[in-house]
């Protein structure tokens, strides 16, 4: 696999953009952290464990530390099959489809808030017509930095 390094903010709007065209957009992103898998909740505010303790453990760690310490990987791939925008353009709230049937969740879709998307996606696909024209370069010319084989971005990759 090849990976451009973004922001989540680009990695957000490649993935407006190409929902804008109607093509869902797959992304990895660990649903081990804030998710109630029956309701179909993904956000960082669902679970108030920081409170429930007294202290920091879900806000102890930025997105980079987690990866780090091995507290957070991606564990699951899922479809991005729409967007709800504020006034200004701004995600608020993504509609995804996931693999698991159409019994779980809401007939099969979760709903992620724009928060836990900045904390626990970690990739987005999509064409590379979406990428401005100096990443796409960068995507096509530049020597790619190998990943060690365990580096946490190749854990989708890997048999379980």
């Amino acid at each position: 696999m090849r990976y451009l390094n973004l922001t989540p903010a680009r990695l957000k709007a490649v993935a407006i953009a190409q929902l804008r065209d109607d093509l869902p957009v797959w992304f990895g992103c660990d649903v081990d952290q804030s998710y109630l898998r029956e309701e179909g909740i993904m956000d960082r505010d669902v679970l108030q464990v920081d409170e429930l303790f007294g202290f920091p453990v879900e806000t102890c760690m930025d997105k980079a530390e987690r990866l780090d310490y091995g507290e957070s990987l991606m564990t699951h791939a899922m479809v991005l099959e729409g967007v709800k925008l504020d006034s200004e353009g701004q995600p608020l709230l993504w509609k995804v489809e996931n693999s698991w049937g159409k019994d779980h969740a809401r007939d099969g879709f979760n709903t992620l808030s724009d928060p836990w998307f900045d904390e626990y996606v970690y990739q987005v696909v999509v064409d590379k017509k979406y990428l401005s024209d100096e990443e796409r370069a960068v995507y096509e010319t530049e020597e790619p930095t190998v990943l060690e084989p365990w580096d946490p971005m190749g854990s989708l990759a890997r048999c379980r």
